[in-house]
Protein backbone atom coordinates (compact mmCIF):
# COMPACT_ATOMS: atom_id res chain seq x y z
CA UNK A 1 0.00 0.00 0.00
CA UNK A 2 1.15 3.61 -0.61
CA UNK A 3 1.53 6.08 2.23
CA UNK A 4 -1.74 8.11 2.23
CA UNK A 5 -1.95 11.57 2.52
CA UNK A 6 -2.86 12.05 6.27
CA UNK A 7 -4.66 15.47 5.42
CA UNK A 8 -7.21 13.75 3.48
CA UNK A 9 -10.71 13.57 4.81
CA UNK A 10 -9.85 15.82 8.20
CA UNK A 11 -12.35 17.29 9.71
CA UNK A 12 -11.71 20.89 11.15
CA UNK A 13 -13.02 22.77 14.29
CA UNK A 14 -15.07 25.44 14.08
CA UNK A 15 -13.31 28.51 14.24
CA UNK A 16 -14.83 30.08 16.89
CA UNK A 17 -13.73 27.31 18.88
CA UNK A 18 -10.02 29.03 18.48
CA UNK A 19 -6.86 26.86 20.00
CA UNK A 20 -8.24 27.67 23.68
CA UNK A 21 -11.64 25.91 23.15
CA UNK A 22 -10.30 23.28 21.33
CA UNK A 23 -7.68 22.27 24.33
CA UNK A 24 -10.73 22.95 26.91
CA UNK A 25 -12.55 20.22 24.66
CA UNK A 26 -9.36 17.73 24.88
CA UNK A 27 -9.16 17.52 28.26
CA UNK A 28 -12.72 17.34 28.93
CA UNK A 29 -12.66 13.39 27.84
CA UNK A 30 -12.49 13.90 24.03
CA UNK A 31 -15.74 15.51 22.70
CA UNK A 32 -15.74 17.67 19.68
CA UNK A 33 -18.83 19.45 18.06
CA UNK A 34 -19.15 19.19 14.89
CA UNK A 35 -23.01 18.80 14.29
CA UNK A 36 -23.57 17.48 17.64
CA UNK A 37 -21.70 15.72 20.08
CA UNK A 38 -19.64 12.77 18.65
CA UNK A 39 -16.19 11.12 19.99
CA UNK A 40 -13.26 12.74 19.12
CA UNK A 41 -10.77 9.60 18.15
CA UNK A 42 -7.46 9.95 18.07
CA UNK A 43 -6.57 7.36 15.82
CA UNK A 44 -6.39 7.39 11.91
CA UNK A 45 -8.00 5.10 9.94
CA UNK A 46 -6.98 4.38 6.44
CA UNK A 47 -9.84 2.62 4.22
CA UNK A 48 -8.34 0.89 0.99
CA UNK A 49 -10.91 0.30 -1.40
CA UNK A 50 -11.83 0.05 -5.18
CA UNK A 51 -12.22 3.34 -7.07
CA UNK A 52 -16.02 2.25 -8.06
CA UNK A 53 -17.24 0.74 -5.24
CA UNK A 54 -20.21 3.29 -3.67
CA UNK A 55 -21.09 1.12 -0.15
CA UNK A 56 -16.71 1.34 0.59
CA UNK A 57 -17.37 4.64 0.22
CA UNK A 58 -20.44 4.95 2.26
CA UNK A 59 -18.78 3.00 4.95
CA UNK A 60 -15.73 5.49 5.08
CA UNK A 61 -18.11 8.81 5.47
CA UNK A 62 -20.14 6.08 8.60
CA UNK A 63 -17.11 6.00 10.21
CA UNK A 64 -16.53 10.03 9.70
CA UNK A 65 -19.41 10.56 11.32
CA UNK A 66 -18.65 8.37 14.18
CA UNK A 67 -15.43 11.11 14.83
CA UNK A 68 -12.65 8.56 13.35
CA UNK A 69 -9.95 10.51 10.88
CA UNK A 70 -10.45 8.79 7.24
CA UNK A 71 -8.26 8.40 4.75
CA UNK A 72 -9.01 6.21 1.63
CA UNK A 73 -6.62 4.58 -0.07
CA UNK A 74 -8.01 3.55 -3.73
CA UNK A 75 -6.59 0.87 -5.47
CA UNK A 76 -7.38 -1.49 -8.49
CA UNK A 77 -5.54 -4.58 -6.54
CA UNK A 78 -7.82 -5.02 -3.41
CA UNK A 79 -6.72 -8.81 -3.16
CA UNK A 80 -3.12 -7.51 -2.64
CA UNK A 81 -3.88 -5.24 0.19
CA UNK A 82 -5.86 -8.14 2.14
CA UNK A 83 -3.23 -10.77 1.24
CA UNK A 84 -0.45 -8.49 2.54
CA UNK A 85 -3.04 -7.89 5.75
CA UNK A 86 -3.39 -11.88 6.28
CA UNK A 87 -7.23 -11.62 6.07
CA UNK A 88 -8.92 -14.84 6.25
CA UNK A 89 -10.39 -15.44 2.24
CA UNK A 90 -13.33 -17.00 4.20
CA UNK A 91 -13.79 -13.02 6.10
CA UNK A 92 -13.23 -11.39 2.82
CA UNK A 93 -15.51 -8.04 2.48
CA UNK A 94 -14.80 -5.34 -0.41
CA UNK A 95 -12.64 -2.74 1.66
CA UNK A 96 -10.17 -3.11 4.18
CA UNK A 97 -9.32 -0.44 6.75
CA UNK A 98 -6.34 -0.09 9.19
CA UNK A 99 -6.38 1.63 12.36
CA UNK A 100 -4.34 1.76 15.63
CA UNK A 101 -2.80 -1.37 14.04
CA UNK A 102 -5.54 -3.75 13.55
CA UNK A 103 -7.02 -4.62 10.63
CA UNK A 104 -10.70 -4.08 9.93
CA UNK A 105 -12.22 -5.99 7.72
CA UNK A 106 -15.71 -5.00 5.64
CA UNK A 107 -18.98 -3.20 6.51
CA UNK A 108 -17.66 -3.44 10.51
CA UNK A 109 -20.46 -1.75 12.85
CA UNK A 110 -18.61 1.07 14.73
CA UNK A 111 -19.04 -0.55 18.64
CA UNK A 112 -17.00 -3.29 17.20
CA UNK A 113 -14.14 -1.29 16.04
CA UNK A 114 -14.65 1.18 19.60
CA UNK A 115 -14.42 -2.51 21.56
CA UNK A 116 -11.16 -3.17 19.49
CA UNK A 117 -9.52 0.11 19.95
CA UNK A 118 -11.02 -0.11 24.01
CA UNK A 119 -9.62 -3.56 24.75
CA UNK A 120 -6.56 -4.08 22.40
CA UNK A 121 -6.80 -7.99 22.56
CA UNK A 122 -3.87 -9.85 20.72
CA UNK A 123 -5.60 -10.20 17.76
CA UNK A 124 -4.74 -9.35 13.76
CA UNK A 125 -8.02 -7.52 13.57
CA UNK A 126 -12.10 -8.08 13.07
CA UNK A 127 -14.22 -8.42 9.99
CA UNK A 128 -17.92 -8.46 9.04
CA UNK A 129 -17.56 -11.09 6.16
CA UNK A 130 -19.37 -10.48 2.96
CA UNK A 131 -21.72 -7.46 2.67
CA UNK A 132 -24.61 -7.79 4.97
CA UNK A 133 -27.68 -5.42 4.20
CA UNK A 134 -28.27 -3.24 6.28
CA UNK A 135 -24.69 -3.11 7.83
CA UNK A 136 -22.86 0.71 7.87
CA UNK A 137 -22.88 1.19 3.99
CA UNK A 138 -25.06 -0.95 2.63
CA UNK A 139 -29.09 -0.30 1.83
CA UNK A 140 -31.70 -2.32 3.21
CA UNK A 141 -33.20 -3.33 6.57
CA UNK A 142 -30.85 -3.09 9.47
CA UNK A 143 -30.13 -6.29 11.19
CA UNK A 144 -30.66 -6.48 15.82
CA UNK A 145 -26.38 -7.20 15.29
CA UNK A 146 -23.65 -8.37 12.86
CA UNK A 147 -21.77 -11.41 13.47
CA UNK A 148 -17.70 -9.87 13.68
CA UNK A 149 -15.10 -12.42 13.65
CA UNK A 150 -11.52 -11.92 15.10
CA UNK A 151 -8.92 -13.08 13.21
CA UNK A 152 -5.12 -13.73 13.73
CA UNK A 153 -2.14 -14.96 11.81
CA UNK A 154 -4.39 -15.77 9.17
CA UNK A 155 -6.88 -17.61 10.63
CA UNK A 156 -9.91 -16.71 11.65
CA UNK A 157 -9.74 -17.55 15.55
CA UNK A 158 -14.30 -17.22 16.07
CA UNK A 159 -16.68 -14.42 17.50
CA UNK A 160 -14.84 -11.39 18.32
CA UNK A 161 -18.83 -9.61 19.11
CA UNK A 162 -22.56 -9.85 18.03
CA UNK A 163 -22.26 -5.72 16.91
CA UNK A 164 -25.30 -3.69 17.20
CA UNK A 165 -25.66 -0.91 14.79
CA UNK A 166 -25.47 1.69 17.26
Amino acid sequence: MTKPDRREGRRALPRRLGVAGALVLAMAGGWLAIGGLIPARGETMVVTMTPWCGCCGEWADHMRAAGFDVTVVETDALDVAKQAAAIPTELYSCHTAEIAGYVVEGHVPVPAIDKLLAERPAIDGIALAGMPPGSPGMGGAALKSYPVEAFRDGEAIGRFMDAPLR
